[in-house]
């Protein structure tokens, strides 16, 4: 496989933004926005809808322009057109619209586009084939949603990129599907190839992310890596006196209290002898303490930045 012109090094991000912003009109989708995926991770870019992934993603692949702030995308400029053309050779960006060539067969558009591509790789080609079947005589317009979506990340995937953002990968896909791509995309990994991908779908995040960015009305609430975030974001189960009101903690690292029964949850990000000190006080008869799962944390950031 030929080597490319341009690398980074092993200790740089492959993306970083500083103060990257997006407005339509007078509505902000992006705001300063500053945020790193390093080199080999597999990023899990969170958010509601309408939350700014989407704008985020296509301004690092210079669909848009930003309106203010910077950018790097495999040490390019988001903001220079001429360097925008080398990110995307370096680059795979799977939209979440999915858009192809619908008057094109399936075999054409993979010629089509691997004649682009001198880096193409036909291993990836075929074992994603192999896991993925798809009708090559077939036109395009007439495959089914999942199929378009297969067929669309083939065409990112088989480019050999360095980096491979993904929007809404497995949109369409059947739960048997998702999890060979999900295996799949681990193995691309290993290989070192870097994954930026947003997804509605938390137990997929949950599955494969080695990091995540949390961003809610277009700005960021939270980025770490997944390990990190185990260690320190802890879910204290206290079976207490149904009798006992709602009890307040007054620790700054509790984020959120919630009672059911004699079952009260507390969420928290340090200080967890403390609590569970304070819980004994208050009679706890049981004390259960566990990392919390990456929909907890995605929830407890989303309540607190209400």
């Amino acid at each position: 496989m030929a080597k490319r012109e341009h690398t980074v090094t092993m200790n740089t991000s492959l993306i970083e933004t500083h103060l990257l912003s997006k407005s339509y009109g007078t509505f902000e989708a992006v705001k300063r926005m500053s945020i790193a995926v390093s080199k080999g991770s597999i990023t899990g870019f969170l958010g509601q809808n309408g939350s700014g992934k989407s704008s985020t993603l296509k301004m690092l692949m210079g669909a848009i322009r930003p309106t203010s702030g910077s950018g790097q995308v495999c040490g390019y400029s988001i903001d220079d057109p001429a360097q925008s053309v080398e990110i995307r050779k370096r680059a795979a960006f799977v939209s979440e619209d999915k858009r192809l060539y619908d008057y094109m067969t399936v075999g054409q558009i993979i010629r089509f586009t691997r004649d682009f591509f001198p880096d193409w790789r036909f291993d990836l080609q075929q074992d994603f084939l192999t896991l993925f079947p798809l009708p090559f005589d077939r036109k395009i317009k007439g495959l089914s949603k999942g199929k378009r979506t297969q067929l669309a990340l083939l065409l990112g995937i088989a480019r050999g990129p360095e980096l491979l953002v993904l929007d809404e990968p497995t949109e369409g896909l059947d739960p048997v599907t998702i999890e060979s791509f999900l295996q799949f995309v681990l193995k691309l990994a290993a290989e070192g190839v870097t994954l930026f991908f947003s997804s509605h779908q938390i137990a997929e995040v949950e599955q494969i992310a080695t990091d995540l960015i949390i961003i809610d009305k277009g700005e960021v609430r939270l980025s770490s890596s997944v390990p990190c975030l185990k260690e320190t974001w802890i879910h204290i189960r206290a079976r207490l006196p149904e009798s006992l009101p709602l009890i307040e903690i007054p620790l700054p690292a509790v984020r959120n209290i919630r009672k059911d029964g004699a079952v009260t949850s507390i969420y928290a990000t340090s200080d967890v002898p403390h609590i569970v000190n304070e819980l004994k006080l208050l009679g706890a008869c049981s004390i259960d303490v566990s990392p919390m799962s990456i929909k907890e944390i995605f929830l407890q950031v989303l309540e607190v930045s209400k």
